[in-house]
């Protein structure tokens, strides 16, 4: 009994030893970046003279981006973490590139794309006709890469200068989308896997109950990413002259394009026009020296990032609020819809419909755009959501629902009730149907010798993960999605003006583009956050106005660490950030969010309106 006694005490002693080395590891890095904190300099940044913008695209462009608690972010990362996706604004992306076109400061803008992750079709074009708009001021947009993925190219394209690694290249892959299957795993692990749905093309129950794509689903799939290509093929052939070979889609058009510069993929790039010139990255440098000028400091061509440069600009980018003008508002919905309370980066059926609130109770608001980037989720959330786009209206302030890149399911279903609908060409919307699901483990259990049973008072269903589900119950919930695939048409038919056949008929689970979604009279016009915003504003009859955010206020607690983790990432050197994913990681993160969408089904009624074909923004 000694022995062990003295094996467990050495053990045990070692456990504390590590345990102090763990705790002192901490201690002196948060005292190591509160010196740096108080010893940094307080100088403002400064923009030099002759400089080149550098939009730093790291990540994915959104229209908000998602929190993250700042503690949890900062040593995440500077302990080598993967941490949250990364995400760029759209807004101060385009918000730096407009205000550099007009400061005698800013020679030209870099595009920095190599970590760029795309963001939908129709965000990434009003990046393109910002850069676009920039060029007009005589100024240059350049960028250099390795390669380019499409996404990263289609943004690319838009520079007045494309440049190429000797070693990289270049390829179009097309859209489509394929999902992970799981029901043979369900059924090893005896899983019972119950759905009801209704609408032949709602298929977003498909993955737990197939090994493979329905005959509607590959259709939906079909009609959808081909427009989708088409017009980013349209969009690219505007911006470039290009050999069609590269565009046509066709393997044989590609390897006869490849073949032709002796299997050259860099070569061929610039022979069929995809790119400038080939240049190392020292050549590349020494371009960018010719243009701007050498900054001695740094060794390198004069710049700042476009962080950097609107921080730089102590919020002059942004129009301050006034008291004297009035204010459209925009309440952003991102994300997948969820009941209760959600931080930015996820719709909230409360916490969304709070900000609509806040942007009712304020007199200076005179009419709202709600800014949609969704695929849906929660039927019950969607529903408080629209409620209270009815009561602003009440108020008698007019709502604007302008769709980015998806407005799709319950993404449509806050949308419908507004008074203009606006979508980009582009956005994946429509996929009106209604879906229920959710899984009993009662034959695992039994598998492992553990079994339920009781008594209860009734013959109604009981929900419980430990049982199985009854035929009675079974028809119980089928009749309740269906009542609510009544509900969702009906509403969208009294809203659009239109007859219940004629929502049935575009419905049933179908998604559009937008473009297909105003033929069908789903969409009212066009257009962009701005249009919307001067559409917001024609409805209220206001001429003179500013345009406001509106976000949830934060904790004295969430703002302190906000400031505190924001300033120790600045004094940090940026290396300690920097992360290249490996595709295998990135593969793994794709698998790991399909997973955890599960995570998200928590409406109380077992109702959901998710678009299948949607990617998460």
């Amino acid at each position: 009994m000694s022995g062990i006694a003295s094996v467990f005490k050495k053990l045990f002693s070692l456990i504390n030893v590590i345990r102090k080395i763990i705790v002192n590891i901490v201690f002196f890095l948060v005292l190591l970046v509160f010196i740096g904190l108080f010893a940094a300099d307080e100088e403002p940044i400064r923009v030099p003279d002759n400089g080149v913008l550098v939009l730093e695209l790291n990540g994915r462009l959104v229209e908000e981006k998602t929190w993250v608690d700042p503690v949890d972010a900062f040593f995440d990362e500077m302990l080598g973490g993967s941490g949250k996706p990364a995400e760029v604004l759209l807004r101060d992306a385009v918000t730096a590139i407009e205000q550099a076109a007009n400061d005698d400061r800013i020679s030209g803008i870099q595009l920095k794309l190599s970590n760029f992750a795309g963001g939908g079709l129709n965000k990434m074009n009003v990046l393109g006709e910002a850069l676009m708009a920039f060029r007009e001021s005589g100024k240059p947009v350049i960028t250099y890469a390795d390669a380019y993925s499409q996404d990263q190219y289609y943004v690319a394209a838009h520079a007045d200068k494309i440049y190429l690694n000797p070693l990289g290249m270049m390829m179009f892959e097309g859209y489509g989308s394929y999902r992970l299957y799981f029901k043979e795993l369900l059924e090893k692990l005896k899983v019972s896997t119950h759905v009801f749905k209704v609408g032949a093309y709602k298929s977003a129950v498909e993955p737990y109950t197939r090994n493979d794509m329905s005959d509607e689903a590959r259709e939906a799939n079909k009609i959808l990413y081909d427009e989708l290509w088409q017009t980013y093929i349209a969009d690219i052939a505007a911006l470039r002259e290009l050999d069609p070979r590269v565009l046509s889609g066709d393997m044989d058009d590609f390897l006869a394009a490849v073949t032709d510069y002796e299997n050259d993929f860099a070569q061929m790039a610039v022979g069929t026009g995809l790119v400038t010139d080939l240049y190392s990255r020292e050549q590349f440098r020494q371009e960018m020296i010719s243009l701007t000028g050498l900054d001695d400091d740094e060794k390198s061509w004069r710049q700042i990032n476009h962080d950097n440069y609107l921080e730089s600009l102590n919020g002059q980018a942004y129009q301050e609020e006034t008291k004297e003008r009035d204010n459209i508002a925009i309440v952003v919905a991102r994300g997948v819809i969820v009941d209760g309370h959600q931080k930015a980066g996820m719709i909230g059926g409360d916490s969304t419909a709070e900000l609509l609130r806040k942007a009712r109770l304020d007199d200076q608001v005179k009419a709202v755009v709600l800014r949609i980037d969704s695929p849906g989720g929660s039927g019950f959330a969607s529903e408080v959501i629209r409620q209270e786009v009815l009561e602003l209206q009440k108020a008698g302030k007019p709502v604007i629902a302008s769709m980015s890149s998806v407005a799709a399911s319950g993404g449509y279903w806050i949308a419908a009730s507004a008074d203009e609908i606006w979508a980009a060409p582009e956005t994946i919307t429509g996929s009106i149907g209604v879906f229920g699901m959710f899984f009993t483990f009662e034959n695992s259990l039994a598998e492992i010798g553990v079994h339920n049973d009781g008594y209860h008072t009734t013959n109604l269903p009981v929900l419980d993960v430990t049982r199985g589900l009854d035929d009675g119950g079974k028809q119980l919930v089928q009749m309740s999605i269906e009542k609510f695939y009544r509900d969702f048409v009906n509403m969208v038919a009294e809203s659009r003006d239109m007859s219940y056949d004629e929502v049935h008929a575009v419905a049933q689970g179908r998604v559009w583009t937008g473009n297909q979604a105003q033929q069908f009279g789903l969409v009212d016009e066009l257009g962009e956050l701005d249009d919307a915003i001067r559409a917001a504003a024609q409805r209220a009859d206001v001429v003179e106005y500013d345009v406001e955010v509106i976000e949830a206020d934060l904790s004295a607690r969430d703002k302190f660490m906000r400031d505190l983790f924001g300033q120790a990432s600045t004094w940090v050197p940026a290396s300690v950030f920097e992360k290249n994913h490996s595709p295998i990681e990135m593969e793994l993160q794709r698998v790991w969010q399909e997973v955890k969408l599960l995570d998200k089904f928590n409406d109380p009624n077992g109702v959901y309106a998710l678009c299948e074909l949607c990617p998460l923004q």
